[in-house]
């Protein structure tokens, strides 16, 4: 079934902070528009309206037909406890909650119910239409293809982070919606899953809303671009592609800034006219007044006329003035502006493994040895699951070895962050877990710091398991300004990040001269971010290419 959505004038905020008003959208077949913006900007709270999941503040939202089915795939898939790998993806792709509305048709129909058959038509269709008749085959192929070799019947909570990614996938690509809205599908994909994603959002016939901080996934999908501009309170949609967007931008803010230079000289240069003619004629009248004993009558009306000719020109600069088009100064965006702050350095070695293995059920690490020196900038590789973070948490020490040894070097000072961002999931406020980890700080000077970051007194008081999961990445990257380190450990760090701060980020690094462990899918930032070594994992086994 093909169908179009169409927003009209929408609304939305949070307490009595707007964050969009009377926006417009059509999402018709074959579009894939990606959403773009600052982290806060509304773009989750856009697609839960667009989804029917919440209600807006004002405006309609029109589907056409109104039978089609509308799937939301949020950032952070729910792992509800007891619920196997088969009925999250059931209950991701519709069909589960299609089933049920099937069999309670059923039921109506053998009850005898009035307008039972035409209930059982709807629902079955919609059942099928969602691809409820070979999921289960589907299913297990997709899973196979995807390397998500746990079956299906497992507790999705059992599962590693690396193969709740690939089950988010799966889902995704089981899907047979008729409008798609994907909030962040890219993060924690290794490179295999972009490429799938990617292929499997180009060829979507559904129009799609997606999204996204990896820009080239952007790049390589998108059609159209929505902006969501929080410092000028805008909201504007890019035909083209993103790098289409990214120049209309541009050019769209450089005029900005033109027109309103030139207003603002024009302006300043007639009220300066202005303020010299009133100045004039005041002189005027003062002169008048001095010589009004003057038996000159001819010069006394001279003065006079003479006055009354800059008051009248002076009139005439006011009424340009008020006459200008005026034109209001573009706001000056918030921005990131990040350092990483260093510590002492740390010994000629960082960290060693010898012959170091680690067992995990059928998972097998190693046996590796691997040598960091003071100053690499290591770059480390590998698909979800091949046990990336395994080395990351032997290399630090933190994960017990079942063979060999593992030291890190002295001086080493550790600042990480990791995938989960796990020092803020916790009950206590995000001031509280802050200053837990940087003791000595005074509450003030990490109130300062986290406004840098765009965290403000709305932020530091709330239980730090509700921040998003932006608001936790930039409270882990607050954290490494906060406090000096010589051993930078990063771990996904783009995941959640807006545009504008990953490149913060890339610059940080340039300047950061300390020892880099870097791990990340992101193909613009592996690109960009300048490392000396490349360590690849696959199946548990480390390479160095």
């Amino acid at each position: 079934m093909t169908a179009t959505l169409v927003a009209k004038d929408l609304a939305a905020g949070h307490g009595d902070r707007s964050l969009f008003s009377g926006l417009d959208l059509v999402v018709a077949p074959g579009d894939v528009i990606g959403l773009v913006g600052a982290n806060g900007a509304g773009k989750s709270t856009l697609l839960r309206l667009l989804a029917g999941l919440d209600k807006p503040e004002d405006g309609q939202l029109r589907l056409s037909p109104p039978t089609a089915a509308v799937g939301h795939l949020p950032q952070e898939p729910e792992r509800r406890p007891g619920e196997t790998v088969r009925a999250f993806l059931g209950r991701r792709t519709g069909v589960t909650a299609a089933q049920t509305a099937l069999d309670e048709a059923t039921q109506a129909l053998v009850d005898g119910a009035p307008g039972a058959d035409d209930a059982y038509a709807t629902g079955l269709e919609r059942w099928l239409a969602l691809g409820g008749a070979d999921l289960d085959e589907r299913a297990e192929e997709v899973a196979a293809s995807l390397g998500l070799t746990v079956g299906l019947d497992q507790p999705m909570t059992t599962l590693s982070g690396g193969q709740a990614a690939r089950a988010s996938l799966a889902s995704l690509l089981l899907s047979r919606y008729d409008i798609f809205l994907l909030d962040e599908p890219t993060n924690d994909l290794d490179l295999d899953g972009l490429d799938r994603l990617e292929g499997f959002v180009s060829g979507l016939r559904a129009g799609t809303v997606v999204v996204s901080h990896d820009r080239e996934f952007l790049v390589r999908t998108v059609t159209k671009v929505l902006e969501l501009d929080l410092a000028q309170q805008k909201i504007t949609l890019f035909g083209g592609g993103y790098e289409a967007y990214l120049e209309e931008r541009e050019t769209a803010r450089r005029h900005a800034r033109e027109e309103f230079e030139e207003y603002a000289d024009k302006k300043s240069a007639l009220e300066a006219r202005a303020h010299t003619q009133r100045s004039w004629m005041e002189k005027g009248v003062k002169n008048a007044r001095r010589k009004a004993a003057d038996n000159d009558k001819i010069g006394r009306k001279f003065r006079a006329e003479s006055s009354e000719q800059q008051a009248a020109k002076a009139r005439q600069t006011q009424r340009l003035i008020e006459r200008l088009d005026v034109v209001e100064e573009p706001r000056k965006e918030w921005e990131l502006r990040m350092e990483i702050a260093s510590a002492d350095r740390s010994g000629a070695v960082v960290a060693t493994l010898r012959a170091a293995e680690v067992a995990r059920g059928d998972f097998h690490f190693g046996p590796v040895t691997l040598q960091v020196d003071r100053a690499d900038r290591v770059a480390i590789t590998g698909a979800n699951g091949s046990g990336k973070s395994t080395l990351l948490a032997a290399l630090l020490g933190r994960l017990p070895l079942d063979a060999g040894h593992a030291t890190l070097g002295s001086g080493v000072v550790v600042g990480e962050v990791d995938q989960a961002r796990a020092l803020f999931h916790g009950p206590e406020t995000l001031l509280d877990a802050f200053r837990q980890a940087v003791p000595d700080t005074e509450p003030a000077d990490i109130r300062t710091l986290l406004a840098k970051f765009g965290l403000k007194s709305g932020h530091l008081l709330r239980p730090a398991t509700t921040l998003s999961p932006g608001e936790r990445t930039r409270s882990a990257l607050a954290l490494l300004q906060g406090r000096g380190v010589n051993l930078l450990v990063l771990d996904e760090p783009t995941n959640h990040l807006d545009l504008p701060a990953i490149e913060q980020l890339e610059s940080a690094l340039d300047s950061y001269d300390g020892t880099l462990l870097l791990v990340t899918h992101d193909r613009r930032m592996l690109n960009a971010v300048h490392t000396t070594r490349r360590l690849d994992v696959a199946d548990g086994k480390v390479i160095e290419i």
